[in-house]
């Protein structure tokens, strides 16, 4: 099936544009492969050959088969796991290790049930060093900036689920990283939820400008979210294909249903990945 064709008559972003005509990155993942040696079993190829291009303030989503290796490369570029071969640049210098530079988001909210909304926030900031009046001028700006004020001094036992999630976002940003990455943040939320976060995400992106990195198995959420998706094939994880996505920003959750381009690529998406989920079984993917 052939990719959807791209849609004419309007003006393309910065990103989209930078995309097309060749950009300066900010992430360079260069002949990058991952082996894991479990003790007693034969070795796993996780990641073979990956090479990509990350732009400044871009929103990458990555997705394929269970098992291909999403993850494992989101925790190379955190710098939570070393490649076996080849290596990934981040400014043209190389990642050795996990920096303040990087933040990672999890399924799991990962507050500290102890603390307030205001503390889990204000948590990186201490590590950082800032001093208590900048701290709680950055924490005010973020509460205000992911929804939050009037609930700043209850505990996560006492919020709901997306409320936990913009809690974590919310700590997330406030030390100010260059790259965000995220490995299924929204999986676990109930889809109004999650669809209701997606568009304040890319509203948060859209004032920061950050650069975003998403795993997700949502074709959706990869779409709505993303200026290119990466197609990852099943282990060890290759790009199959890197596909940009030419449609308007500002998104709104109504363009799922209403763009027919989006409904294009969303077929194409499906398809390319199904092609990939009938070969995982005889590449092991788990």
């Amino acid at each position: 099936m052939p990719a959807p064709s791209l849609r004419r008559g309007w003006q393309a972003s910065h990103i989209t544009a930078m995309i097309k005509v060749g950009f300066v990155s900010t992430v360079s993942v260069q002949r990058l492969s991952k082996i894991f040696l479990p003790r007693g079993a034969a070795p796993v190829a996780a990641l073979d050959s990956i090479d990509v291009d990350i732009a400044d303030g871009e929103f990458l989503s990555i997705i394929g088969p269970s098992g291909c290796g999403k993850s494992t490369l989101l925790h190379i570029l955190a710098g939570l796991e070393k490649p076996t071969s080849g290596e990934v640049l981040l400014d043209g210098r190389r990642i050795e290790g996990p920096g303040s530079d990087r933040v990672v988001m999890f399924q799991e909210y990962g507050l500290y049930p102890w603390m307030s909304v205001v503390q889990n926030i204000e948590f990186g900031l201490k590590a950082k060093g800032l001093p208590a009046q900048q701290r709680r001028e950055q924490v005010t700006y973020f509460v205000n900036l992911v929804g939050l004020k009037g609930f700043e001094d209850r505990y996560p036992h006492e919020i709901s689920g997306g409320m936990k999630q913009r809690v974590s976002l919310a700590r997330a940003l406030a030390p100010d990283p260059k790259i965000v990455l995220m490995d299924e943040p929204f999986a676990a939320l109930d889809s109004l939820t999650r669809d209701i976060l997606q568009e304040e995400i890319l509203r948060i992106w859209g004032k920061l400008r950050r650069t975003f990195v998403l795993i997700t198995h949502n074709i959706d959420e990869a779409i709505f979210l993303g200026d290119r998706v990466l197609i990852m094939t099943p282990r060890p994880g290759r790009i199959k294909e890197v596909l940009s996505i030419d449609l308007p920003r500002p998104r709104a959750a109504s363009l799922r249903a209403s763009n027919r381009q989006f409904l294009d690529y969303r077929v194409y998406l499906a398809s390319r990945l199904h092609e990939e989920r009938l070969r995982a079984p005889l590449q092991g993917a788990t």
